[in-house]
């Protein structure tokens, strides 16, 4: 900037002479030299005027305004009869930018990236701005670990003073971290701390990953990883005291060095409270994670006062402020830690505010909160009502902030932010399962009707064993205190033909459901339904006895009115990527006296998650169901338990499992038992794809008919990849049946793409 000016001193100092420095009036004004530059432009810079007196200072301001606007290189001022003339020498436009050699960027990306740093076609041409730019995609190469490229700029005159700019880009190979060596470092070895880093030689994955290559974020990153490692394992005094990096002369491989200090391991000697306890002291105790006597680690200490914050802010005191004060022992590697607790002034939520809701009406969000107005701040309710409304997956994000209310010290707002996805959807897709071939499926939904929260849903669904068309409505506060209220009416083929390991016949069921769900738990509901169904059914002549013999006993054509009872709880942390928590359902359904069956059905289902890590999940079911008949009937055929397949037990086929007939055909039975163990994890390349899991699993269980016999149990073991694509999920197995009989149907790798409805 201090060139700039000098430049404009010095031209001011040689225009004085060509107007001798005599001071005069202007009487007109003229612009010489210019080419694309409007003269309006000029005059709109030019601090004088027809009319003004023209001397040394004004002629310096002038001159020093025009070069200023950095549209010319020379700028001079002449006088002759009363007349100035503005003599300007322009600097050239840019016209074009030519980029050529670039296969690690698209050419797009580096021209945003250049415009960023001041160089873009229509815009004055600067010499520095040229270097700057060429700076700025060395910097992106060098990112991407391209130490040697080499950048060729040459600039193209044209006419009307402008010109074209050409990047000639060597990108050259791309430098690979070759070694990573520590210093320093006694109590875990060099495999031990590399294995923590994020940051590797080349190996399987890192052509994909990257992380074979240098980048100084990423290495930061790993520093605070070996930090963190370190302290939760009591070395209280451990240091990064420094790191080196090298490139080999070549510019292709690249070395690091981190110099560690150890120090001592700590363990702790005493947890003591101080300051105020408005909550009693014992149970601010109970929070505290670290206990006399343990080593050290840093990841409960930071736990600890987050939860003795949170149980401070569950009864008003929202600004809370914990510390713990150490009392470092270093000749016997021993610390005591003292809570100091300040709860500060008592709060209560003063308004909801709501914002981003355009569709949906704000009594919507309202009724999921578990924080009322003018109640005491609760940390755990906010926290709750934030996952209620995240829940109704109306949204793509839920923000809640709490600002303190302006002259008001011990009141709070709660301002809710949310923002609104599409809940509506028409659906036209295609699937394909290994058993029933090609499956079309349409689906017209609205599960926030008119912002009201209401769903609406029509399907269809197509193949060659199962046929679906059903429309649903559900008014999830039909009371104010969360009493839900549904119906469904459908219409259900089943098609066994197709099963080549299933006794074969043909059923149409069309019915129409009225349901009410109770809220008796914050996580627990129970739902109540009532229906009627009529159901057609087609037996053959490869039929099986026993299904022959009910048609001839109740006639094609059946009538059922079935009740069901069934509760539910959803503790999942995710419904999609799940790493804990549990699920469980309760089902019984029972037919009501006034049709033409009488039979009865109960089922429980238990889901566990447990995280063993980051990234790896334990997944535990257990699945377990009786059903017969009363008043003299039996358990109609077709509401019969089956298993095998990809939903029970993997690597048997579908509804293959139990007891059969004498033409070794599944009939199914009136008890199930299905065990899964699994688990599950990310796939390796893709360690961040949340819609992408692998796992492997064991699976065991059966049907039985009347008599359970433990022998009767299969297994099956093997791994499962699960996909959540666009089109539905997708799920492919293989699994080795480890007890399997002679008279059982195998099927080694099984399928299934497309949603099911």
């Amino acid at each position: 900037m201090k060139l700039k000016y000098l430049a404009a001193f010095v031209y001011c100092f040689y225009s004085f002479h060509s107007w001798a420095g005599e001071s005069f009036v202007v009487k007109d004004i003229r612009v010489e030299g210019i080419q694309r530059t409007e003269a309006g432009t000029v005059f709109s810079y030019l601090p004088i005027k027809v009319g003004d007196t023209l001397d040394d200072a004004k002629a310096a301001a002038a001159i020093k305004a025009l070069y200023a606007t950095g549209f010319f290189k020379d700028v001079r001022l002449k006088s002759g009869n009363g007349v100035l003339i503005v003599q300007v020498d322009e600097r050239p436009a840019i016209a074009e930018i030519a980029i050529n050699g670039a296969k690690e960027f698209e050419v797009d990306k580096l021209k945003e990236g250049l415009k960023q740093a001041g160089l873009s076609e229509s815009r004055i041409f600067s010499r520095s701005l040229l270097e700057r730019a060429e700076q700025e995609l060395k910097r992106q190469y060098i990112s991407r670990g391209k130490y040697a490229v080499k950048i060729t700029t040459t600039t193209t005159p044209l006419e009307r003073n402008r010109l074209g700019i050409n990047f000639e880009i060597d990108e050259g190979k791309t430098a690979r971290i070759r070694q990573i060596n520590f210093v320093g470092n006694e109590t875990f070895s060099n495999d031990v701390l590399r294995k923590l880093l994020v940051l590797r030689t080349p190996g399987l994955l890192t052509w994909f990953t990257k992380n074979d290559q240098y980048s100084k974020q990423k290495l930061s990153a790993d520093l605070e990883t070996l930090r963190s490692y370190y302290l939760d394992r009591g070395y209280l005094e451990f240091t990064v005291e420094s790191t080196q990096v090298s490139i080999t002369p070549n510019l292709q491989d690249i070395y690091i060095t981190i110099n560690v200090s150890e120090g001592k391991q700590y363990t702790v000697s005493d947890i003591k409270l101080a300051g105020e306890f408005p909550v009693p002291e014992e149970e601010l105790r109970q929070l505290i994670l670290l206990k006399p006597g343990e080593v050290f680690a840093r990841e409960k200490l930071t736990e600890s006062v987050k939860l003795i914050t949170d149980r401070l802010g569950d009864d008003g005191y929202a600004f809370a402020n914990v510390n713990a004060a150490p009392e470092v022992d270093k000749e016997n590697q021993k610390t005591a830690f003292t809570f100091f607790t300040d709860p500060g002034r008592r709060v209560y939520v003063r308004r909801i505010n709501i914002y981003g809701n355009d569709r949906t009406r704000d009594e919507v969000i309202r009724r999921e909160f578990r924080q009322m107005e003018g109640g005491w701040h609760s940390t755990s309710k906010i926290n709750l009502s934030r996952q209620r409304v995240d829940r109704l997956f109306f949204f793509t994000s839920v923000n809640v902030e709490t600002p303190p209310v302006p002259d008001a010290p011990d009141q709070v707002d709660i301002n809710v932010t949310v923002e609104e996805r599409p809940t509506g959807a028409i659906m036209f897709g295609a699937g394909y399962s290994d058993r029933e071939g090609i499956i079309l499926n349409g689906s017209v939904s609205q599960n926030n009707i008119f912002g009201t929260g209401n769903f609406l849903s029509i399907q269809v669904n197509t193949g060659s064993i199962n046929k679906v068309y059903s429309a649903s409505f559900t008014n999830p506060y039909y009371t104010a205190d969360g009493v839900s209220l549904g119906f469904d009416v459908f219409r259900r083929d089943l098609n066994t033909r197709a099963l080549s390991s299933v006794g074969t016949f043909r059923t149409a069921t069309t019915g129409f459901t009225a349901r009410v769900g109770i809220p008796i738990a914050e996580f627990d509901t129970i739902s109540l339904g009532l229906g009627a169904e009529q159901t057609v059914i087609d037996v053959f002549d490869d039929s099986p006895q026993r299904n022959i013999n009910f048609v001839q006993e109740f006639g094609r054509s059946t009538t059922n009115l079935p009740a069901t009872i069934s509760w539910a709880r959803d503790g999942r942390d995710s419904a999609i990527y799940t790493t804990s928590g549990t699920t469980n359902r309760l089902f019984g359904e029972v037919s009501v006296p006034g049709g033409d069956l009488n039979y009865y059905k109960i089922s429980y289902a238990h889901k566990w998650f447990y995280p063993l890590s980051k990234t790896f999940t334990f997944m535990f079911n257990g699945e377990a169901g009786i059903g017969n008949g009363y008043a003299g009937k039996g358990l109609p055929f077709f509401k019969n338990f089956f298993a095998g397949g990809n939903q029970s037990i993997r690597g048997f086929d579908l509804n293959s499992m139990g007891p059969r007939d004498e033409r070794n055909l599944a009939l199914g039975g009136n008890k199930r038992v299905v065990g899964n163990l699994e688990l599950l994890f990310p796939v390796p390349f893709m360690p961040d794809n949340r819609a992408l899991r692998m796992s492997t699993f064991v699976d065991g269980g059966t049907v039985f008919a009347d008599k359970v016999q433990l022998s009767e149990v299969r297994y099956s073991a093997g791994f499962a990849i699960a996909w959540i694509s666009p089109m539905g999920p997708l799920k492919i197995s293989a699994a080795k049946p480890l007890n399997a009989q002679d008279s059982d149907n195998l099927q080694v790798l099984q399928f299934q793409f497309g949603q099911q409805f």
